[in-house]
């Protein structure tokens, strides 16, 4: 596939690598072709391996997932060394090679993220997050699911320089407390997507500081939040009208008196109605009482 596209530029790798690089190939060419297909065509000639060169310093997005989980971390260096113009970066499901001593120069290089995703990465420590924070102030969307070694201390300097945070993942960040996501929502109130699912430690507190400085939630996964009681679902309406779903599945302290009014607002849960309910609305369509008591 690789080839074919080449050759219906033009007939020989040479005229090829005549036409403009960076007006041309760079952005029109190189761009359509998978990652991994690249690295393999670097290995062509010299100047194919200047011009992937070229491509990889302008690369706006990198995923890690376009050349397989386990890229050797020597490579990993190798291809982002020279990148200082990075928007996008996806390194999820990355622990069995990513470390901070791979990632951090990477951060410290590339203000312009705006997106990064490191679910996962069980290898990294608080400094990375604390190296975010810093080096990334126009961060938008961060994925941080199952990193347990995020902490209250490095989420603060998050909170505290990534102001205009749209949406954040910490599903199964454990250490974190209501503490910690009431200061983070207190300082990004832009957020419309937050997760703070599989976490024991999560409780009425955290959800209702979200619903009041949040107006703009869209998205909450509370998902296995065992703390979680009616009371900050109820405030939750009241507080977040742009609210579309929410995830409140192995919640064992949410119920429906709570639930029906979101439900009633159209708003997407992950928890059927209960018996109770759907029973009546089949009494309402079929025209008949089945028999039981509703009223229990």
């Amino acid at each position: 596939a690789l080839w074919c596209l080449m050759m219906s530029v033009t007939p020989t790798r040479e005229c090829l690598l005549d036409l403009p690089w960076e007006d041309i190939l760079v952005p029109h060419i190189l761009c359509h072709l998978p990652l991994q297909q690249l690295l393999s065509l670097q290995r062509v000639s010299k100047s194919f391996q200047s011009l992937i060169q070229l491509y990889l310093a302008n690369m706006r997005c990198f995923d890690s997932s376009q050349i397989g989980p386990a890229i050797p971390r020597a490579a990993f260096v190798n291809l982002l060394k020279d990148n200082e113009v990075l928007q996008q970066l996806a390194l999820q499901n990355c622990s069995d090679w990513l470390t901070d001593r791979e990632l951090l120069p990477v951060i410290g290089q590339n203000h312009h993220l705006h997106q990064i995703q490191l679910k996962g990465c069980a290898q990294l420590s608080r400094h990375a997050l604390v190296a975010i924070s810093l080096s990334c102030p126009n961060l938008r969307q961060l994925s941080l699911a199952h990193c347990e070694w995020v902490d209250s201390l490095s989420l603060r300097s998050l909170a505290d320089h990534c102001k205009a945070l749209e949406a954040v993942d910490l599903t199964a960040c454990r250490q974190l407390k209501d503490e910690a996501i009431c200061y983070l929502v207190q300082k990004c109130s832009r957020l419309k997507s937050l997760s703070l699912a599989v976490n024991a430690n999560v409780g009425d507190v955290a959800v209702e500081e979200t619903a009041k400085c949040c107006p703009e939630l869209e998205h909450l996964d509370l998902t296995g939040c065992l703390r979680v009681k009616n009371d900050s679902i109820r405030v939750l309406a009241e507080y977040c009208p742009k609210l579309r779903s929410l995830k409140v599945k192995h919640c064992h302290n949410v119920a429906e008196s709570s639930l029906s009014i979101l439900r009633s607002r159209g708003v997407e849960l992950d928890v059927e109605p209960p018996l109770q309910r759907a029973l009546v609305l089949l009494q309402d369509v079929v025209g008949f009482a089945p028999f039981i008591n509703l009223q229990i």
